[in-house]
């Protein structure tokens, strides 16, 4: 199966979303691939780290671009169900029936993101769990479809509690977001400032693509032909088992979706062992995490595929070399030569970085020589 043009249309669509939101959030290109990769195959995502890392805003910013409709909520101990799931319709309960309003609430949402997710009462993470399970939501004595195509959780770490481990397990993707390194800081605060400076009230930007063709692209995964490498990831995973890694069977059967989404995000209808990816995230006990990565990446790199290191992703470094470039493009009048070298300079050392960390992205390698030409072409003003 090829991808159809409307497919492609919505593939790249989301393409451009991870670009801005790469050229936005610094350090955040791995959150930023799981929560594409998220709703494409319409599952649930972990994030585990510390306060303060843009988890809330990231997610806030990405649910914009796809047109979907959010519910975000900073879930603690004290934490009402009425908060999360809706009121009390007082004025069906007068007249003997039970029900709560769950319009604007996270039963009517298609993107949710909640926060320290595991601190939420008993009452909230069992309706959570058969919400996320089965997209329905018990309300009263009648059961309703729910539009929930993925749920981000954060916490900042794992639950102990065996109590938990059947919640646990529905974020099929987990990610370790921790702050921006010291490497980064400067970036960090240039895109900050400008981020304030060009903050948009919510709802002041368009969508880049419409949430009917996203669901159209995630109702196309089930036709992706995973056969060339299911052997592969069998082999994968009898490897991980081997060496003491703890996976579900919910977690080794739902790996296949994700395998399919990642080809499909590649705009190929036929799986690539480059395509498993994903696996790196699913993981259960966090200290599995590094080999886990580790042992995904041999497969994904001998294929031709990125490695899976901590690093700034092609896109965020072609992003990089746009701004550089149009800091100096977007001047008016001449441009000092010494600006023009300066931006030169910079855009030269993202396309190293590029050529060293990704050395099979071609097309990140051109799309950066192309601003460092558009620049250099300023250079005629002075000879």
């Amino acid at each position: 199966m090829k991808p159809s043009d409307r497919q492609l249309r919505t593939i790249r669509g989301l393409q451009t979303v991870r670009r801005d939101l790469d050229a936005r959030f610094v350090g955040r290109a791995q959150a930023v691939a799981l929560l594409v990769l998220a709703v494409v195959a319409r599952e649930h995502v972990l994030l585990i780290g510390p306060p303060g890392t843009a988890k809330t805003e990231l997610i806030t910013r990405f649910a914009g671009l796809i047109q979907a409709r959010r519910f975000s909520y900073l879930l603690t101990r004290f934490t009402e169900p009425s908060e999360i799931f809706g009121p009390l319709d007082f004025e069906l309960f007068q007249a003997g029936s039970y029900r709560v309003k769950t319009e604007d609430m996270l039963p009517s949402a298609e993107v949710v993101f909640l926060d320290e997710v595991f601190q939420g009462s008993g009452a909230i993470l069992n309706t959570l769990l058969s919400l996320i399970n089965e997209r329905r939501f018990h309300n009263g004595s009648q059961t309703e479809r729910t539009p929930l195509i993925s749920v981000f959780g954060a916490s900042s770490e794992l639950p102990d509690d065996p109590g938990l481990q059947a919640f646990s397990d529905r974020f099929l993707l987990r990610l370790e977001v921790e702050s921006v390194a010291s490497a980064q800081l400067a970036d960090l605060l240039t895109r900050g400032w400008e981020h304030e400076r060009a903050r948009v009230p919510p709802g002041g930007e368009p969508p880049v693509l419409l949430m009917e063709d996203l669901r159209a692209l995630s109702d196309s995964v089930r036709e992706v032909d995973i056969d060339p490498v299911r052997g592969i990831l069998a082999d994968l995973v009898g490897e991980l088992l081997a060496q003491g890694v703890t996976l579900s069977d919910r977690r080794i059967v739902r790996a296949q979706k994700l395998v399919a989404a990642a080809a499909l995000l590649r705009e190929d209808g036929t799986a690539r062992p480059r395509d498993l990816w994903p696996i790196a995230h699913l993981w259960t006990v966090q200290s599995d995490a590094p080999l886990v990565r580790d042992t995904v990446n041999e497969r994904v790199t001998a294929d031709g595929g990125e490695p899976l290191a901590p690093g700034r992703s092609p896109e965020h470094l072609v992003a990089l070399a746009e701004r550089e470039a149009r800091r100096v493009l977007d001047r008016q009048g001449m441009v000092p030569r010494g600006t023009v070298v300066a931006a030169i300079r910079a855009v030269n050392e993202l396309l190293t970085e590029a050529r060293t960390h990704h050395p099979a992205v071609h097309t990140a390698h051109k799309l950066i020589r192309e601003w460092r030409d558009r620049v250099s072409m300023l250079l005629d003003q002075h000879s």
